[in-house]
């Protein structure tokens, strides 16, 4: 199971997940993301593993591509802090993204998973 709160501020929409992202709930949240994408117009989105205990490598690709798409992705704890830490190592940002240490989210449409 995955839950999935949404707090919606002035610069910034967090998405908070709490359980487990593999399996159909990968698609949960890539759905969420999607009704959620259009209405941040100039917020920054962040995506966070609060309670999160586990991740398959579905829910891992798709936090990569959220990240490529300009999510900020945190975590509590030492397993999610990790599993950040390696997707960003894993995936870097793009040279053009990389290029003023700046990321800037992509216009590329976000292919479906499954």
């Amino acid at each position: 199971m995955l839950k999935i709160s949404i707090q919606d501020e002035p610069n910034l929409v967090t998405m908070k997940l709490e359980g487990s992202l593999a399996g159909t709930w990968v698609i949960e949240l890539e759905d969420s993301w999607r009704a959620v994408s259009p209405k941040l117009a100039d917020r920054h989105l962040r995506l966070h593993l609060a309670e999160v205990q586990r991740v398959d490598t579905a829910g891992r690709y798709l936090l990569a591509l959220l990240r490529d798409r300009g999510a900020h992705l945190t975590a509590e704890g030492v397993v999610m802090v990790e599993v950040v830490r390696t997707i960003a190592h894993d995936w870097p940002s793009s040279p053009a993204q990389a290029q003023d240490g700046r990321r800037r989210p992509s216009r590329r449409p976000l292919k479906p998973l499954m």
